[in-house]
């Protein structure tokens, strides 16, 4: 693959009207969804294509006090003149050339993340293969291309706002319900017991909230005391339920009866690997757009083999990152649930009634076409790369907005 152009484009999807949700430290204001969409161009005209940014936790929420425009800088700038030029055959040698620029270490991961993935991509279509037969190929795995689905959605509603949603996701067929709860220690035990009265699939607790209410954060007795409840209604798991690093925290709360899950804000692969060697977590979730791509994330894949822990891809964008971490987990042995976030206006869902969390219009309009789901179940492209087509009007469509894409203001 003869390099000769590296792009980042910078994009913003508004949410307007702006939303302000309660929670219980104070209110969060929800002011636009952020992407960076990376572009890698071969001297015969073929395009790789990989995504950044969607303002996930894994971003830190606030990139370090940057901007994904920012990340568009470094892409266009110092990336772009180490790559443009280049000749390569060994996708794994571009890894140790971006280890040696001079960057912190979380941004140089994202700069590995999606080098790794435009650059498969563009591998897939050179050589006619979907992705997933490729790692399949290079690992010696069996691909799995029937992946089932569980919901992302519900962010600082009253419990019956959950309840609405999950009933709407579970009569389309959807593994799980994920919902990010932080309304209150009493009216989060409450969207616990009306979930698990409401519908029969399985519920997912996206804790992270709790740990990040500023000076207000709950206690190490009210987490405890949470997850506890969780265990006595057989949630699935509860995710992020402490700070990222506290994985003596992790260790204090996996002996409640109730599976742990995290990894997505680890700053690296190797950090996905630190943390599952703690054998606090159930679930490990590492995403390719943030933890060195196909190649970053296989090695923290491999390592839930035979072991009590499921690598399950954290996945909280767009479409393109769906099918991103779909090929991973296609590929990967014992590995089949895949995370499917529910914004408003999905063209993929068909109900009469909307489940989605805000609006995100830019997560399905950067793809061509929709993805193949029926009964919450994803089938994975197996056309050459991603097996998906960008829409570049995109570009022109959803120009960067500067600032932060959300802002919380505490209660005093």
């Amino acid at each position: 693959m003869n390099i000769v152009d590296v792009h980042g484009y910078a994009l913003s999807s508004p949410i307007d009207p702006v939303q302000s949700r309660r929670f219980h430290a104070g209110t969060r204001r929800l002011l636009k969804r952020d992407v960076v969409l990376v572009v890698v161009e071969t001297v015969n005209g073929a395009r790789g294509f990989a995504p950044a940014g969607a303002s996930s936790s894994a971003m830190r929420e606030y990139f370090d006090g940057e901007s994904q425009g920012n990340f568009a800088d470094v892409i266009n700038g110092p990336v772009a003149d180490e790559l443009e030029g280049k000749t390569i055959d060994d996708i794994e040698r571009v890894h140790s050339l971006i280890k040696t620029m001079d960057f912190p270490v979380r941004l140089r991961n994202q700069i590995r993340s999606v080098i790794d993935v435009s650059l498969y991509d563009l591998l897939g279509k050179q050589v006619g293969a979907p992705i997933y037969e490729l790692l399949c190929e290079r690992h010696d795995t069996a691909a799995t291309t029937e992946l089932p689905l569980y919901a992302s959605a519900g962010m600082y509603m009253d419990p019956e706002g959950y309840v609405r949603q999950a009933e709407i996701l579970d009569d389309l067929g959807f593994f799980g319900y994920k919902y990010r709860p932080g309304i209150g220690p009493k009216g989060d035990r409450r969207i616990v017991e009306r979930l698990v009265e409401a519908v029969e699939m399985e519920i997912m607790v996206d804790a992270h909230t709790w740990w990040k209410m500023d000076g207000q954060s709950y206690g190490t007795e009210t987490v405890t005391s949470l997850v506890e409840h969780a265990a006595t209604h057989d949630v699935y798991w509860v995710e992020e339920p402490v700070d990222p690093d506290d994985y003596d925290g992790y260790r204090a709360l996996c002996d409640n009866r109730v599976s742990l899950a995290g990894g997505e804000s680890e700053e690296s692969a190797p950090g996905l690997l630190e943390l599952g060697r703690t054998g606090a977590v159930d679930f490990l979730q590492g995403d390719v757009r943030h933890h060195g791509g196909f190649s970053g994330c296989w090695d923290a894949a491999e390592f839930c083999i035979d072991r009590d822990v499921t690598f399950v891809p954290h996945n909280f964008g767009t479409w393109l990152g769906l099918i991103a971490n779909a090929h991973l987990t296609a590929a990967v042995s014992q590995a089949e649930l895949l995370e499917y976030p529910v914004f408003e206006n999905d063209p993929a869902l068909e109900s009469s009634a909307d489940p989605g969390m805000y609006p995100f219009d830019l997560a399905f309009d950067l793809v061509d076409g929709t993805p193949n789901i029926d009964s919450g179940v994803l089938t994975v492209p197996d056309g050459p790369g991603l097996g998906i087509d960008v829409d570049m009007d995109v570009i022109e469509d959803y120009p960067f907005v500067e600032g932060a894409w959300t802002e919380f203001s505490y209660d005093e």
